[in-house]
């Protein structure tokens, strides 16, 4: 038995409410649950019910045995001053007000539906199992899937946004700052996304747009708060990286001392720190003022478009500054340009639109709908129960699903588990 179960039950009134009876053989009549809160204090406020003929008004605690109440420390706390029902699974023990008055208890052992606690034992049942109700996920309704996975994936957009929110406290509200690195952050991917975020904290973003007219001039700065240029390598193109970081880092006062170091270890030679950095570079030598241009774009092409980039010349035959490889046009996938629109720019765009007081999840819904699904295991462990995910805000909403309900047993918030109890 789960406590949050229990505030379940009263929520939806899933029990007798007809013949309420209190711990002392009170009668009990409903009028209102209240209002669920989330936060500390009782469980719900503004509750109002007739214990014999007294009407009352406050609030509903609930715990799985009465004597929890001490267990949780509540008679030392003034918020349960105002405790009007003391709602149980199991009473175990009377509990007093400060003046010495028993608080009434409602035993909801048997009360409960018998159906109802029988589906919810059988979600429960089994911890094995990779979600718990996988046994049940096909049967759930499309009309019912589809909303709650539109609704998970704006949940994963507002967690998303939060990050942008304190960036922008730190950063004045520039937000061609807050892109750069947020850019730079997914320009790592998950190896190196740390350590790109370093550099881009370690690096005002007015020497980055100071330094975009020369291709060569932003691929040093970047290479060089990344630590790249520290060996002696006799390569002409290295050289001359290596001489104009120099020249910036005193120009600028530069310092690389936060900048984490990056992996090369077992990644693709393609998502190289050097590649990716190049690209970026690339990126911000063409499109000067590229947070703005964003802002207008608003479909799929558009930001292919815009984020139609290689790396600069001597990377097309390089993956390191040692060795030279066969000759390739490194420009950025529309794969990876799918990551940085789920990763950056639509929870930009988002959080911008908000902070303007626009409306755009239509458009955004559009843009996320366009894009195909990722490939993980948490999108093939529900494919195989499901066939579900179809583009990248279903699977977006399903990792959302599984990390922050499914795995946290959450299944009383979720609209499956849910429609599984109701049926």
């Amino acid at each position: 038995m789960r406590e949050n179960f229990l505030h379940y039950i009263w929520k939806h009134k899933k029990f007798d409410v007809l013949h309420l009876k209190t711990t002392q053989h009170e009668s009990i009549v409903l009028v209102s649950v209240g209002r669920h809160n989330y936060n500390s204090g009782p469980d719900f406020f503004n509750a109002q019910l007739k214990i014999e003929e007294q009407l009352w008004a406050g609030n509903v605690e609930i715990h799985i045995k009465s004597s929890d109440w001490f267990a949780h420390h509540h008679e030392q706390d003034k918020a349960y001053d105002n405790v009007i029902l003391h709602v149980v699974y199991e009473h175990d023990t009377d509990i007093f007000r400060k003046d010495n008055s028993t608080i009434p208890t409602l035993e909801l052992k048997d009360y409960i539906h018998k159906d109802v606690l029988q589906k919810y034992q059988k979600l429960f049942s089994n911890k094995s199992k990779w979600i718990n109700c996988e046994n049940d996920f096909a049967q759930t309704e499309d009309f019912i899937l589809n909303n709650w996975l539109e609704r998970l994936y704006f949940e994963r957009l507002e967690r998303k946004s939060k990050t942008i929110e304190d960036l922008l406290k730190t950063s004045k509200n520039n937000w061609e700052d807050i892109l750069f690195k947020m850019l730079t952050k997914n320009f790592g991917l998950k190896v190196n996304g740390d350590a790109f975020f370093s550099l881009a904290k370690a690096t005002d973003f007015s020497v980055v747009r100071k330094s975009q007219s020369n291709l060569l001039s932003l691929e040093a700065l970047l290479f060089g708060q990344a630590s790249l240029l520290e060996e002696d390598i006799e390569d002409s193109y290295y050289q001359q990286v290596k001489n104009e970081y120099s020249f910036l880092k005193q120009k600028h006062q530069l310092s690389n001392e936060n900048v984490l170091p990056l992996q090369f270890f077992r990644l693709r030679p393609s998502n190289f720190p050097t590649i990716r950095l190049s690209q970026l570079a690339s990126l911000y030598h063409n499109q000067h003022n590229l947070f703005s241009k964003l802002l207008v774009s608003e479909t799929l092409e558009d930001f292919y478009k815009l984020f139609g980039v290689s790396t600069s010349e001597y990377w097309k035959t390089h993956y390191t500054f040692a060795n030279t490889s066969k000759t390739s046009e490194k420009r950025l996938t529309k794969s990876f340009v799918d990551l940085l629109l789920i990763n950056t720019i639509i929870p930009i765009k988002f959080s911008y639109a908000k902070r303007k007081g626009k409306a755009i999840n239509e458009q955004l819904i559009e843009i996320v709908r366009a894009m195909n699904s990722e490939k993980n295991s948490i999108i093939e462990g529900f494919n195989n129960l499901k066939r579900v995910s179809k583009s990248a805000l279903e699977s977006q909403a399903l990792v959302q699903m599984k990390t922050e309900y499914c795995n946290k047993h959450q299944c009383l918030k979720c609209a499956i588990g849910n429609s599984l109890l109701n049926k």
